[in-house]
């Protein structure tokens, strides 16, 4: 049975005897171990000028051994690297089968330094050791591009936007396939106002993800409030009901979004006077949890009320009367304006 397969991503080997060793070793256990049932040939991956294993998106339909045989290839070769990352997956009509991550986890100074950087990247109070651990990994690989876009994580949240920003645009000048440096990237730029810049960047981080990444979903919505933000509502809805449509597995990051997606969807629809479809997102975001930004029961109300007059609904002096029990000054007004 034939089933899709995505892969794509990068090892760098760093030096000449890595990158000639994983070759061989590609090749002789393609032919010894999986009698040449894979899915890349030694010449369409392996990249002498640059000593790295390069795999741009691949999607085909394939058989599951092939994959799985491609696999243990590519995660063997990972090991002779020194930086990079290889994601593939293995889906079945929409539903993921396999997911592997691949990176180098050898011995190696600057691989056990950056994954030791890596490790402590969100820990609360360990900002400064995970900096001292990636930028040793810097100082011996300074192509490693994913220790930059790690450094800058860190530099974002102590808040050293600069750093951030240098180091973010370092990662994608060494790779610029990595949606996480474009995304952080892009943050940045909203950070100081550069709602402009935000977007480019923010494009570039869905051309450079897939839709099964949290960062591809993430891209999006936060596109989408660039686009709110610029009055291009057109643009801002077509973010908007991509994510309002998806349906994320448990765990994913994104799901705690949906509340504020289908707040701001209603906003936008509201803005191009399709007051009913704004009404029906208003309810969705009724309906989900509350989001890390928060959108209070109030403004949704409040808002949902004005779609249902423009629409020409009834409903809407209840909403008022409920958000201003809520405490909604807003809704209060509203109320005695429209008696």
């Amino acid at each position: 049975m034939l089933y899709k397969a995505i892969i794509q991503g990068n090892i760098e080997f760093g030096t000449e005897k890595s990158f000639s060793k994983a070759l061989k070793m590609y090749e002789y256990r393609a032919e010894n171990y999986h009698k040449s049932d894979a899915l890349f040939e030694t010449e369409e991956i392996f990249i002498k000028d640059s000593l790295s294993l390069i795999i741009p998106r691949f999607v085909k339909q394939v058989f599951d051994k092939t994959y799985r045989n491609t696999i243990a290839l590519l995660e063997y070769c990972s090991q002779f690297g020194i930086s990079g990352e290889i994601d593939a997956w293995l889906i079945d009509e929409g539903k993921i089968l396999k997911y592997d991550h691949m990176e180098p986890n050898s011995d190696k100074v600057v691989v056990q330094r950056f994954l030791k950087g890596k490790a402590l990247v969100g820990q609360e109070g360990q900002e400064e050791q995970a900096l001292e651990h990636l930028t040793k990994a810097i100082e011996k690989y300074d192509r490693h591009a994913q220790a930059y876009q790690k450094r800058a994580k860190v530099n974002k949240i102590l808040k050293r936007n600069h750093d951030a920003l240098r180091d973010y645009t370092k990662s994608i000048g060494i790779d610029e396939t990595n949606p996480y440096a474009y995304y952080g990237r892009a943050k940045i730029h909203l950070m100081e106002g550069k709602i402009e810049e935000a977007i480019h960047d923010l494009e570039h981080a869905l051309k450079r993800s897939v839709a099964l990444q949290p960062v591809y979903w993430k891209a999006r919505r936060v596109k989408g409030k660039c686009h709110f933000d610029l009055g291009q509502y057109d643009l801002a809805a077509f973010d908007f009901k991509l994510f309002s449509k998806r349906k994320f597995e448990e765990g994913n990051p994104n799901i705690v979004w949906t509340r504020w997606v289908h707040f701001y969807y209603g906003e936008v629809l509201v803005g191009q006077e399709q007051f009913e479809d704004a009404v029906a997102q208003y309810n969705l975001a009724m309906e989900s949890p509350k989001s890390p930004d928060p959108i209070e029961d109030k403004d949704i109300l409040r808002q949902r009320g004005l779609a249902k007059l423009g629409s020409g609904m009834s409903g809407y002096i209840k909403d008022w009367t409920d958000a201003k029990a809520l405490g909604d000054k807003l809704s209060a007004k509203l109320l005695k304006e429209n008696s």
